[in-house]
C-alpha cells in the first residue's frame, strides 16, 4: 500500500470543529448575513463531505444570522442556448414542452456543486422560485431575502442579490475567486455602459400550472469578472479578508464595497474589458 496521499486528499481529516475555527479566524461571526461560494474540493478531505461544510456554516453563523447560497440550475433553462453540450435545434420545442417545471423544494442543483445542492434540501432553508437562478437561504432574514424574486431581470434589482446589498451582507468564497462572485451581476445592472438584452426561459410553476415561462434580462458576461477582482483587492484591501478555510485559500470580502466599485469599473472599462478577457483566453 502506498504512503503518498491521493493529491485530492488533505493530510488530516478536515472536521466540522476545524471548519469552525478556520471561518471564526476568517472573520465570519454570529449574527452575521453571508453570501457564499463554495468549492468542497478545495477544502481537503472533508469529513462528512458538503454536509459537514453546512454544519460548520451554521454553527458560527447561528440562526441569529443568515446564510445564503446561490441554487442556479442552468439544466432548466432555455435549450436554446446551451453549449456545454448543445442540443440539436429540432429538439428544443420537445424541451421546452416536457421538461418537468422547477421546484423550490426539491428540484437539485449539482451543476453549480455539491454544498448549496445539500444546504437546499435542509431543515429550515427557504428557497426563491426562479426556474434558473434561485437562491436558498437559512437563519433569521432568509425569507425576506429570497421571497419575492422577480421574473425578469432576476439578479437585478428586487432580486436576493440587491435585498443582500441591503442588508449590508459579506460574501464567503471558500476556495472560490472573483469568476464565480454572482454580486457583480448586480453591478452589471448598475453600471453605465451599453447593455444588450435578451430573453431567458425556463420550466416554472405559476398559479398552480406548469408553464415555460419567459422572462426579460440584460445579456450578463462573467468574462471579466476575475480582471474587477484583481482591481478591486488592490484598490479596496480594506474590503477583503484571505485566510485558509480548510485547504483552501478563501476571503470573506465586503459585497457592498464590491458591487459599489463593479458598478464603476464596469462602467469606465466595458465593453474593452470583456474583449480583453476573451483575446486572454484564446477567444474563447
Amino acid at each position: 500500500m502506498s504512503d503518498v496521499l491521493p493529491e485530492a486528499m488533505s493530510e488530516e481529516p478536515i472536521t466540522v470543529e476545524r471548519l469552525v475555527t478556520d471561518l471564526r479566524e476568517l472573520g465570519l461571526s454570529a449574527g452575521d448575513t453571508v453570501f457564499v461560494h463554495s468549492s468542497l474540493s478545495a477544502l481537503g478531505w472533508v469529513c462528512g463531505g458538503p454536509a459537514a461544510v453546512v454544519d460548520a456554516l451554521q454553527e458560527v453563523v447561528t440562526a441569529d444570522g443568515t446564510l445564503v447560497l446561490p441554487t442556479f440550475t442552468g439544466d432548466y433553462s432555455d435549450p436554446g442556448g446551451w453549449q456545454n453540450p448543445p442540443v440539436p435545434d429540432d429538439w428544443e420545442p420537445t424541451i421546452r414542452e416536457t421538461m418537468p417545471a422547477f421546484r423550490p423544494e426539491s428540484t437539485p442543483c449539482p451543476r453549480i456543486g455539491a454544498i448549496p445542492n445539500t444546504f437546499r434540501a435542509y431543515p429550515g432553508v427557504v428557497r426563491s422560485d426562479h426556474p434558473v437562478v434561485s437562491f436558498a437561504a437559512w437563519g433569521a432574514d432568509a425569507e425576506d431575502i429570497v421571497v419575492p424574486h422577480p421574473d425578469d431581470e432576476p439578479l437585478g434589482e428586487g432580486s436576493p442579490l440587491a435585498r443582500l446589498y441591503e442588508q449590508d451582507a459579506t460574501v464567503l468564497m471558500l476556495g472560490t475567486d472573483y469568476e464565480t462572485a454572482t454580486s457583480c451581476h448586480l453591478a452589471e445592472y448598475r453600471g453605465a455602459f451599453p447593455k444588450e438584452r435578451e430573453t431567458g426561459g425556463g420550466p416554472a410553476i405559476r398559479d398552480g400550472e406548469r408553464i415555460w415561462l419567459e422572462f426579460d434580462d440584460v445579456a450578463l458576461d462573467t468574462a471579466d469578472f476575475p480582471m474587477v477582482g484583481e482591481a478591486f483587492e488592490h484598490e479596496c484591501p480594506e474590503a477583503v479578508t484571505v485566510g485558509r478555510v480548510g485547504e483552501a485559500e478563501s476571503r470573506l470580502v465586503d459585497q457592498r464595497a464590491l458591487v459599489d466599485f463593479a458598478t464603476v469599473w464596469f462602467g469606465e472599462n466595458r465593453p474593452e474589458s470583456l474583449e480583453r478577457a476573451r483575446e486572454d483566453d484564446g477567444g474563447e
